[in-house]
């Protein structure tokens, strides 16, 4: 009840975004691969900006 108004992090942004992303990735590898890995590396770049957050 009390987290309905609270606002999501950077970092939670980015990884339900990481999420989606890969899920997509996942469905278009059976049918169009190169669409599928221009997805992979989308989520790769998220991946990169969510470990950047951890470190800091």
């Amino acid at each position: 009840m009390f987290g309905l108004f609270k606002k999501k992090s950077e970092l939670e942004k980015l990884q339900l975004s990481y999420k989606k992303i890969m899920e997509e990735a996942f469905k278009l590898q059976s049918v169009n691969r190169t669409e599928s890995d221009k997805k992979y590396l989308e989520a790769d770049n998220i991946l990169k900006k969510i470990d950047a957050l951890k470190g800091a």
